[in-house]
């Protein structure tokens, strides 16, 4: 199905948390009514005391807010920063709280690999926030000067309410499922949105592109595979985690082959082996078909964003991996417009010319042949663990 965009929305693109983290503190403080927060992790540090306390000024001052953290990502938050924000107001619920446990962490079966993996806020039904960024520090990994490489979205208008829409709706299900567990008490605005009626935010059209494991299953990967099928001229993925299923191999094959400049920036920098090195052994097979790769060497990078010929765009927490794309709660905003897309692609080209390595072919070969079996054993360890939870069959 065709992607359906809203139209008189507004955004603005935010890069890295040196931008996002201020603009959502700054919107959590003017909040009246609601608040309505989602992350991955919510760690005890900077960025999660600061986030945690305006948080709790605000439920002091009356506003109802409902934060909602992963289990997995979030294992520590129940222990660190909720039980403060508890007792200043805030509504916290931990979604699967039961896989925190190191017997749920290496328990290898699928309903114990879900997560909540989106990054969403919305502020009193009129500003949303959507992207890839958790709540912990840019510059929390030893030995790095520059920040973790990812972008948000702050948006207005129409697009506001179906990011809350989910919200409620994922709210809704985990106070279900967990109300055996004592943070699971929250009140929720009265619909429609605190907001009301608002003029045109804005022109630009926008879409929300949502993964659960019910009538979204497909939804963003199928954007990208539409907008790739359409590209005349250029496809840019940047991507933390790159291990796309065939589908999407062919599709920026088959665009390479058909004259578009294919680019995918990836990780440079080590962080999970075995994903790391399964990635890799992809390499051959894709600049062989044209496509050019670069590694992000500055820091780590942790974007999860695309641009179709500088007229689309995405920007969100999903990864192109079978963990985001079969197992995980996600979250992108795909974005029809040339100006929000020509920024997002200037971003892109910077972190291309000047803190990546492109990768040639003849890298791939001058690994020789172990280096190149290495990799070929990491993708299909990731392939049997697939097939051990069920999923080999659909990627």
């Amino acid at each position: 199905m065709p992607t359906e965009f809203q139209p008189d929305n507004r955004l603005k693109l935010l890069k890295c948390g040196v931008e996002y983290f201020p603009a959502l503190i700054a919107a959590i403080d003017a909040a009246q009514h609601e608040i309505f927060l989602e992350t991955y992790i919510f760690a005890d540090d900077d960025v999660g005391l600061a986030v945690a306390a305006a948080l709790s000024r605000a439920a002091r001052r009356g506003v109802a807010v409902q934060v909602l953290v992963d289990g997995f990502g979030g294992g520590e938050f129940p222990r660190t920063l909720a039980p403060g924000m508890v007792a200043d107001g805030v509504h916290v619920l931990v979604y699967r709280p039961e896989i925190a446990s190191l017997r749920g962490r290496f328990r290898l079966k699928r309903h114990r690999l879900r997560r909540l993996h989106r990054k969403l806020a919305v502020i009193d039904g009129t500003t949303a926030f959507v992207g890839g960024i958790n709540l912990e520090s840019d510059f929390n990994v030893p030995g790095h000067t520059a920040p973790r490489y990812d972008f948000a979205v702050a948006v207005d208008g129409p697009l506001v309410e179906a990011v809350r829409h989910t919200m409620v709706r994922v709210w809704e299900i985990v106070v279900w499922a967990n109300f055996r567990h004592r943070y699971r008490v929250g009140r929720l605005c009265a619909d429609p949105p605190c907001g009301g009626d608002d003029p045109p935010a804005g022109r630009q059209r926008a879409a929300l592109l949502i993964r659960d494991n019910l009538r979204h299953r497909r939804d963003i990967p199928e954007a990208y595979l539409e907008a790739i099928a359409a590209a005349r001229s250029e496809v840019v993925i940047a991507n933390a985690y790159f291990l796309p299923g065939r589908r999407l191999r062919h599709a920026l094959v088959e665009a390479a082959q058909r004259g578009v400049s294919v680019i995918v920036l990836l990780q440079g920098r080590v962080e999970y082996r075995l994903q790391h090195y399964a990635t890799q052994a992809l390499y051959g097979a894709l600049l062989d078909a044209g496509v050019r790769i670069f590694e992000y060497r500055a820091s780590f990078l942790h974007a999860k964003v695309g641009v179709v010929d500088s007229q689309w765009a995405t920007v969100g927490s999903a990864n192109m991996d079978p963990f985001s794309l079969l197992l995980a709660r996600e979250a992108n905003v795909a974005v029809l417009d040339r100006g929000f897309a020509r920024e997002l692609r200037g971003h892109l080209a910077q972190a291309l010319d000047g803190d990546s390595r492109e990768v040639r072919a003849g890298d791939w070969r001058r690994l020789g042949w172990v280096g190149r079996s290495l990799r070929w054993t990491a993708y299909y360890l990731v392939r049997v663990g697939l097939s051990l939870v069920g999923l080999g069959d659909r990627y």
